[in-house]
Order: C-alpha cells, then structure tokens, then sequence
C-alpha cells in the first residue's frame, strides 16, 4: 500500500511538473514574490509575475487541426464519383463479373429483420389470473343459489316445477291475483256443492272399493248438473274451471285448486308458506343481484342464474370454465375489439349450451373475466427476425464485359456506383482536400462560436481546461470509428457541465451534434437521440452539487436518450411504409440505448474524481465536498485551534455575502475561505484567537521578528498542508493571497520603538503574491475586517460601516488589490453587506428580569 500511495504521489508530481512546464497551470496558480518585493514599499511593487502559456489563437488552431483529422473521415478515400454524382463520361465494364451489392442487401435484410411480426406465447400470470376470475364468478353464482334455496321447494306431484318457478317469480300483484282467483272458485264450489245432490253411491264409488276423489267427485256432480240443467250458471262455472290450460297463472290456479281439494287444511297451509318463503329468498337474492350490477357497472349474472336446475348449473359451470381455458389456449391478442371477443366466445358457448338464455349468461361472464394473454417471445422473435433476414438473398449485379455501366452526363445510381466501384472507376483520392478545408472552415467556425461562449461563461479558462474539453469532444468520433451503437454525447455533456457549468456543456455537444454529421457516417437515430441526452445532461449538470444528483440525472439523460431512440425509428419506419414492425427488437434496442445513456453517467461519476485531480479543477461539487466540516483537515483545525476555527466560519460568512452580491463563485469563495487559515495549527498558541485568556507567547518570546516570523510561517505551513492534502491549486492561492504582502502592523511597530536598532518592513511583510481575483481579494477584506467586526459592541451601523471603510480603504492605498479585480463601487458595496452581516450576528435580545435569574 505504502508503495502505491509512494508512485501515486510520484505520478502526480511529474503531471504537474510537465503541465507548469508547458503552460497549463490554473489560472490561479500560486506564484511567491520575488526577494526584494517588499523592501522598496508596497508603492514601487507591480503586479505579481505570470507564466507563459500557450495563446488563444495556437490552441484555436490545435482544435480545428484535431477536430477536423477525426471528425473528417468522410474526406478520406472518397469516391469523385459518388451516388447522385454526374459521370463525366460513358463508363463501360472492362471484363465480365457478378458483384454484390452489400448496401442493399444490408438495407434489404434490416427491413425484412424489421418487419418480422413478433412470435407470440401465452403469458401464464394472465391466464392464471383469467382463470381466477372465472371461478371466483362462478362461486359467486353459487353463492347467489344458495340464497334461493332449493329447487324444487315443494313436491313436483303437488306443484309442477313450472308452476313452482312462476309462483317463485311471479310479481306480488300476480301473486295476490292467484291468491284472490283461489280464493273465489273454493268459495263458488262450496256454494255450488251446496245445492247439488249427492251423486248416487254406486256411481260414485270406485271400481276397488276405495274412497271417490273428492275433486273429481264435485267435477262429476257440476257435469250431471250441467247435463241435467239443474243449476243455473253451472255451465259458466265448467267453463272457468276446465279452459284451456296455456296461462301459467292458470295452471298454478288449477294446481293450487286441485291440492286445496286433495290435502287437508293444515297440509294445504304449508304449501302456501313454502311458496312465499321462496318468493322472499328470491326477491332477496334479485336485490342482491342488482347492488352488484351498480358497484360492478356491468352484471355478470341475470335472474336466469336462479331458475337453473342443479343438473344444469353443475353442467354450466363446468362448461364455462372448459371453454375459458381453451380461449386462452388459443391465445387472445392485444388490441382485439372487444365485439370481436364477444363473439368468438358465444361462437364456442353454442356448440356446448344450446340454451339462449344460458349461453348469454355465460358469454358475460367470460367476456368479463377474459383478457389478451399474449405477450412476445423475445428470443424467438429474435430468431425469427434473424431468419428472415438471412432469408433475404445477397443482391447480385452482372454486367458483361464492354457493357454501358453509365451514360456521361446521367446521374449515377446505387447500382451503378457498386459496379463502377468495384472495376476501380469512382476515382478515388486519399484525401479530397477540398471538402476537407472546407469542412476545416466549418470546424473554424463553430470551434469560434465556442470561444465566444468561453470568454463570455469563462474569460480566465486555462489551457489546461481546454486540452480536457478537446479531448472529451475528440471521444465522439472515436465512438463512432469503433462501431459503437450510440455516442458520447452524453457522456461529454455531463462532464464538461459540471466541471465548467451548464452553458459550456450545452455549447461543446450542440457544436458537436452539427458538425459531426458532415464529416462522418452516423444514423440521424443515434445521432439526436445522443444529443437531446448530451444536451440534457449538460443543461442540468452545472446545477449539481453532489454526486447524488448526478447520479439521478444520469437515469433521466438515460431514459431521455432511449425514448428519443424509439420515437425516431417508429417515425422512420412509419415514413418508409414498413408494416408489421418487430417491436420487441424496437423496443429492447431502445432499451439498450437508455442503458447507454445510464452507462456513460457511471463512467462520468467514476473518472470525475481523477480529471479533478489530473486537471486541478474545481467543480461546484468538489468544493461542495471540501467545505464538508467533516473533512479531515478541517477537522483538525476545529480541534486543534477552536478559535481560528469559529474565526473562519465569521469570515466566511463575511466573504460569502459579498461574494453573492457581486457575482462572484461563492462555493469557491466558501472553500478557500475554510482553508484560508490551516496553517495556524502550526503553533496554535501564537495566534491570539486561539489563547483562551491565557498568557501570551509572544510576551514570554520578547523578540518582534520571532514572532513575526511565527505569524508569516502560518501562510507557508497552510500551503505545505494544502498541497499534503492534495488542495485543488485554486483553494491553495487563498492562503497566501488573502494576506498578500500586507505588513504585520503590531510586532512591525513593536520593533520600531521598543528595539533601538535598524526595521527593515520586508522582515514583517507577508510574502504575497497579493489577491489575484476577486474571491481571493474578497477573503484577504473579510479577513481583515472580521477582528474589528467582533470587537464592537454598542456601536452604530454608522460607526460599524465608518470602520470597516477605513479598512478597506488601508489595503485599496496600500496596492494589495490591483490584481484583484475589484473596483472602487465595489469596495463601498462590500463594506455595506461586511455592515449588515455583522448587523444580523450582532442583533439586540430581550434582556431578562432578575427573578427569571434568581434561584427563587
């Protein structure tokens, strides 16, 4: 491991060496003073020196050059006769020869693989499903029965079941009708018996012996009547009691009547009550059926249901649910019109249920259970479309020697072109140096478009940043050469967003996606699709500030990418009058594009960390990472140097307001601020902040350049630290330059008139450089106004901003913001947000009353 750590540490070293040695150092790059930079006063220095770096217009130049050799290859060894070309002249076959046209037979196998309908299989979950429904409907059927009791409910010799199914189903207004009739024709045969004659014994008696039947004793007795003419109305009574019997009301009459004669009172009484205790079960098993039909909106049963014997619901059931599982076996596609299924069941129900009523309750049932259970094979589908596409012959073209290939002048054809090809005929060159200039001119131009966009998002952008953004474009035709089925795009938009914000990564992927088309061979579907996901990735990735986020956007720039994929080869496809797309291979090749697009998120997130420090960039999440309190280092000086620690956080929230108002980048800002003062953990005991109350060192030390040399040592102990900690470059140039070569005013003027002996002001000079931006500059004011800040009690916001001006205003005279960038309206708006910031630490509280303190 030691070993490990020890080449790492030796590789990064040389990488820096040779990137300082040829120009790529951060723009800002720490640079130490010369010896003499303080000696003559802060008014004889000028700005802190610089190294070279390469110019704008070389590495303009470098891009287009790298840009245009891999993106050009439509430039290399292209035909001057190409498709769609004019032949000069007549061209005619040299010898005789069959070729293949590979482009055709490619095109005309990938639509025959297109075109492949899909191979369907059952989808088990579904039919079992199905099949659950169907049975749990026809338990529910059962159930519903079983409310209605038995069938017959009274002994068919009494009732018939005719007559027990209509009294059962009759209305109540019927049943009342049949109740009152029954009534009226006892009481008319009681009358009427009354008045007859007994029947003479020996005729009414029966052949055996036995007893006459009460009823057809009274009908003889009302025919001899009849016959005799003794009654009068007699004959309109026979004709009540012996019509014809086609009324169901009648015929339950009629039984009713005949076993009102035949059995005694209380058996007749049972009768009745068994009829209208099924009359009840059934009205309650119909109220039933109708409270399903409303919370179900469509009834799977019907009153029919209740009137089946149980022979014919058992023989139902069963054949219901025979012809469910054959539907299934059968298969039922996606989209079938619903009429469509409904016949098809009743065309199977009717071969097994010849009655209509039965077969229109079970057709319900099945339609309402059924649903399509065919979903595609992928693997045989995938054979299928590949054996189509083998199926599809090479296309060959013969000529025979001496034959016309081309007329001069006439257009050239796909066929044509292969030929001319194939005997050496198309002319071509190993560069067409021509289209490649011109194609270099549109390289110029768009490489120009997007050093307008630098200079405007990123005026100071190393050269360093630039090589990392070529090399990342310079991924895009190397996928493309490779074979690869998609592009880099997003990959590129997703790190060039987050390591220089979303208007670059949008830029560098819109340039890209225009410009790749005209020099190389791309299918438009990969190539939009990774462009709307690079755009995407781009757009959104400045915003991050973890590697969370970035994450989640990778499976959106995914899912972006494969969904674009689909809609353009469905529309593709859709133009070119294709029918019967495999859509399985559609959408898995989609699928495969939108884990592209999730993969190129996971190489991002796993080489970021490496380009930062390859690079020495400072991503908004990197210095999200490195303002966490939980990082070592700043863990350290928390425990090691409290007082420098709480000191920092007020200058921080100092610079970060300021920071914010002016424009500035407050997360970089925000983490050199944290960093700014790790050098005190040096000597903790030399920095007053840190003391507690107790003694002072520099008291007992007694010697103003020691202990200015204790206090300059913080600056060159913070970078050693910062460098051991592997601090991005930017973050390092806050330590030095947030105190720039301002004087050590306290042991500089100790010296002066304690010591009798000669002050040179270098010896209590920080060694700089001064601030080299305006977070930097930002920081060194901060730094030097949170001190006086906290000091102040009972002042005014006027005496507070009187204050800090004066400040300002010392290091402004003393040219330790020249480099910086900051100007005069800005030094007066950061003294009045250092004003209101201290306002919002130092605000009044509500004093509490002695008793609330007391012990009482």
């Amino acid at each position: 491991m030691k070993t490990l750590q020890f080449l790492t540490r030796r590789l990064e070293r040389q990488w820096h060496h040779w990137r300082d040695g040829h120009g790529l150092n951060h723009p800002m790059e720490i640079h130490p003073a010369s010896d003499g930079a303080g000696a003559e006063g802060p008014t004889t220095r000028g700005p802190t020196p610089r190294k070279r770096t390469v110019s704008g217009p070389v590495s303009t130049v470098v891009a287009v050059f790298c840009l245009t050799g891999a993106l050009g290859q439509r430039f290399y060894n292209q035909p001057k006769l190409d498709v769609g070309s004019r032949a000069p002249q007549t061209l005619v076959a040299p010898r005789s020869d069959e070729v293949e046209d590979r482009k055709t037979t490619e095109e005309r196998r990938r639509s025959a693989r297109l075109g492949t309908s899909p191979v369907l299989m059952g989808d088990p979950e579904v039919n079992q499903r199905v099949l659950s429904d169907v049975k749990r409907y026809l338990e529910q059927g059962n159930r519903l029965r079983e409310e209605v009791g038995e069938f017959p409910f009274v002994d068919t010799g009494v009732l018939s079941q005719e007559v027990q199914r209509y009294l059962r189903n009759a209305s109540n207004w019927e049943w009342r009708a049949v109740q009152w009739t029954l009534s009226r024709r006892l009481e008319e045969m009681q009358e009427l018996g009354a008045q007859l004659p007994l029947a003479n014994p020996e005729e009414s008696s029966s052949p055996n012996g036995e007893e006459p039947d009460p009823v057809e004793n009274r009908r003889d007795q009302i025919l001899q009547a009849t016959r005799l003419g003794a009654v009068s109305g007699a004959s309109q009574v026979l004709s009540n009691l012996l019509q014809t019997q086609t009324s169901p009301m009648n015929q339950s009459i009629e039984q009713l009547l005949a076993a009102s004669q035949r059995l005694d009172e209380e058996e007749f009484e049972e009768i009745v009550t068994a009829v209208e205790a099924a009359r009840e079960r059934y009205t309650q098993a119909l109220e039933q059926l109708s409270e399903m039909s409303y919370t179900s909106g469509r009834p799977v049963y019907t009153s029919t249901l209740l009137n089946l014997s149980p022979e014919d619901w058992q023989k139902t059931r069963n054949t219901t649910l025979q012809i469910g599982r054959q539907m299934l076996a059968q298969g039922i596609a996606p989209g079938v019109p619903p009429t469509m299924l409904q016949d098809a069941v009743e065309m199977q129900l009717s071969l097994a249920l010849p009655d209509a009523q039965i077969r229109y309750l079970m057709s319900t049932l099945l339609v309402k259970a059924l649903e399509p259970n065919l979903v595609t094979d992928p693997d045989r589908s995938r054979e299928r479309a590949e054996l189509a596409a083998q199926a599809q012959e090479a296309v060959y073209i013969s000529v025979e020697a001496g034959e016309v290939i081309v007329e001069a002048n006439e257009v050239i054809t796909q066929r044509q072109f292969v030929l001319l090809d194939h005997f050496d005929l198309v002319r071509r060159d190993p560069v067409n140096w021509v289209g490649w200039i011109a194609f270099g001119g549109t390289v110029f131009v768009a490489v120009s478009l997007y050093g307008m966009v630098e200079r405007r998002v990123h005026p100071k952008i190393a050269n360093g940043d630039r090589l990392l953004i070529l090399l990342l474009s310079l991924s895009a035709p190397l996928m493309v050469l490779l074979g690869s089925p998609t592009t880099s795009f997003p990959a590129i938009g997703l790190a060039v967003g987050s390591f220089y914000g979303s208007w670059m990564g949008v830029t560098v992927v819109t340039l890209l996606s225009l410009i790749m088309p005209i020099g190389l061979e791309i299918e438009l579907a990969h190539l939009i699709a990774g462009a709307i996901s690079g755009v995407l990735g781009g757009a959104i990735a400045g915003r991050l500030r973890s590697r969370e986020e970035l994450a989640l956007l990778g499976v959106g720039v995914g899912l972006a990418q494969g969904l674009t994929f689909l809609v353009l080869t469905v529309i593709g496809l859709l133009l070119q009058g294709s029918t019967g797309p495999l859509w399985s291979l559609l959408v898995e090749t989609a699928l495969i594009q939108g884990l592209w697009g999730v993969g190129w998120s996971i190489v991002v997130l796993g080489v970021s960390p490496y380009l930062e420090h390859l690079f020495d960039l400072v991503t908004p999440i990197r210095l999200a990472e490195l303002s966490n309190p939980n990082r070592p280092l700043l863990k350290r000086l928390a425990a090691e140097a409290p007082g420098t620690f709480q000191h920092t956080l007020f200058v921080a929230t100092l610079a970060e307001s300021a920071a914010k108002a002016l424009g500035c980048n407050v997360e970089l800002v925000r983490a050199g601020t944290l960093y700014h003062d790790i050098g005190k953990m040096h000597d903790p005991q030399g920095f007053v902040e840190n003391q507690m109350g107790g003694p002072n060192k520099h008291d007992r030390i007694n010697d103003p350049w020691k202990s200015a040399a204790i206090i300059k040592k913080h600056v060159t102990q913070g970078l050693v630290m910062a460098r051991k900690s592997r601090l991005p470059k930017a973050i390092q140039a806050f330590i030095p330059e947030h105190q720039g070569t301002m004087l050590i005013a306290y042991f500089y003027y100790q010296a002066k008139h304690s010591h009798g002996r000669e002050v040179n002001d270098a010896d209590f000079r920080y060694d700089g450089p001064i601030p080299q931006s305006r977070e930097t500059g930002i920081v060194m004011l901060a730094d030097s106004c949170e001190a006086a800040l906290r000091s102040l009690k009972d002042a005014t916001p006027d005496d507070a901003l009187s204050m800090v001006n004066k400040i300002l205003r010392a290091r402004w005279q003393d040219n330790q913001l020249v480099d910086s960038g900051l100007t005069r309206a800005d030094m007066s708006r950061i003294a009045e947000i250092f004003v209101q910031v201290w306002q919002q630490f130092n605000h009044k509280r509500i004093a509490y009353p002695k008793a609330v303190l007391s012990n009482k």
